[in-house]
């Protein structure tokens, strides 16, 4: 799907006036019940309504004009949790946007002129099929290298016997008798006219008459079959994939939903992911601590990288070494290695070991630890303001 500004054709600096101007405008010429079994123009519809939830929240707004779309999944509304860009989300958007309560709004905007409703005429049996969710566990290296995964899943598929169509010959489907194909019924009770869907054909204006054998008249059936999923290097955990056209079938030949792939990263034994950047720990003794060393530090990218301690080093210090973190997802450069030295201190020293740090004791001046140095004559000044 394209940029969320693009499909309402306003820039990032349009005002909220503007973006529902703009919505509103799309939103009728691209309407399904405008434009009967035009599964482009449905799509369209429900990219330009998925575009109008994140934009007329400013929150929404905010987060998908610093982190794109990966940031506003999960919030909420259009993409929730459930149902992602679903056509009842977006004909409930366009619902609460005009401000109806559905009898008769397309009387109003499309000048239905009373009779006929929904632009004239029944509507389409063909009806889009639903998106779906599936969860996907990758290795931390796998998030950092990219990978190609291959999952199982089961969804209706069009039918194969009928094409879709949920009959068995095209003879087979008919206007529905009860609505004369409109797709509603009408009744007059004094001075007012009320609509509703045609009981018989649910108001579709067809009715089958021959159902399939195979689908039974559903024009879908449930399939199990193998999709391969392209995880591209830098994802990470809560960010979703969407593939389209990979949900269920449409019913009656309508087009398909989507596959939205939502991913979790696995944690790694000794690396820490920070944004685009990786740390790790590595344990340096009080000699190398001292007197400077060099340490080769594992990669994620099947090499080491040779890292210089200078002497002097105090634990804590944390060493970059450019380039060697996870790609931006967006193909935006790659972040960086943190190497963070913990200085440890020796245990179970021998007799010899304990003589050898005596006598540095003994030969220790306030030049080697200036931290220590600071901070007694920081205590020996609060002690003297108490006259402690």
């Amino acid at each position: 799907m394209s940029d969320y500004y693009s499909l309402l054709g306003v820039t990032k600096a349009a005002s909220a006036d503007e973006i529902k101007k703009a919505y509103r405008k799309q939103a009728l010429k691209f309407h399904p019940d405008k434009n009967p079994g035009n599964a482009e123009a449905e799509l369209k519809f429900k990219e330009i309504s998925e575009a109008y939830e994140v934009l007329s929240d400013s929150k929404r707004r905010q987060m998908y004009d610093q982190y794109g779309k990966e940031g506003v999944a999960g919030m909420g509304g259009m993409g929730g949790a459930q149902g992602f860009g679903s056509m009842e989300e977006a004909l409930r958007t366009f619902m609460g946007e005009f401000g109806q309560g559905g009898e008769n709004i397309f009387d109003t905007l499309f000048g239905g002129g009373g009779r006929g409703g929904f632009g004239g005429g029944g509507q389409s049996m063909k009806r889009p099929g639903a998106s779906k969710r599936v969860n996907i566990t990758i290795s931390f290296e796998e998030a950092a290298k990219g990978v190609e995964k291959e999952l199982s899943i089961q969804n209706y598929c069009s039918c194969k016997e009928c094409q879709g169509l949920g009959s068995a010959s095209k003879d087979g489907i008919q206007r529905c008798s009860t609505c004369g194909g409109q797709g509603q019924v009408y009744q007059q009770r004094g001075f007012f006219s009320m609509t509703s869907p045609c009981p018989t054909c649910h108001g579709a204006g067809q009715m089958i008459t021959n159902p399939c054998k195979v689908c039974r008249g559903e024009g879908v059936v449930k399939e199990k079959h193998q999709v391969k999923v392209p995880i591209p290097a830098g994802v990470d955990s809560g960010m979703r994939l969407k593939l389209t056209g990979h949900g269920d079938a449409g019913s009656h030949g309508g087009p398909p939903g989507d596959l939205y792939v939502f991913i979790n990263v696995e944690d790694h034994t000794f690396f820490v992911r920070e944004g685009n950047d990786i740390m790790i720990e590595i344990p340096i003794s009080i000699s190398e601590a001292s007197l400077g060393c060099k340490k080769d530090v594992p990669s994620l990218f099947n090499h080491t990288c040779r890292v210089s301690i200078p002497e002097g080093t105090q634990s804590n210090k944390i060493f970059r070494v450019k380039g060697e973190g996870f790609p931006n997802v967006h193909g935006q450069g790659k972040g960086d290695l943190l190497v963070k030295v913990m200085v440890e201190t020796p245990t179970h020293l021998s007799s010899r070991q304990k003589e050898l740090l005596e006598e540095f004791k003994s030969l220790e001046t306030t030049a080697n630890h200036p931290k220590r140095s600071t901070f007694l004559d920081k205590m020996r000044g609060l002690f003297s303001v108490f006259n402690f």
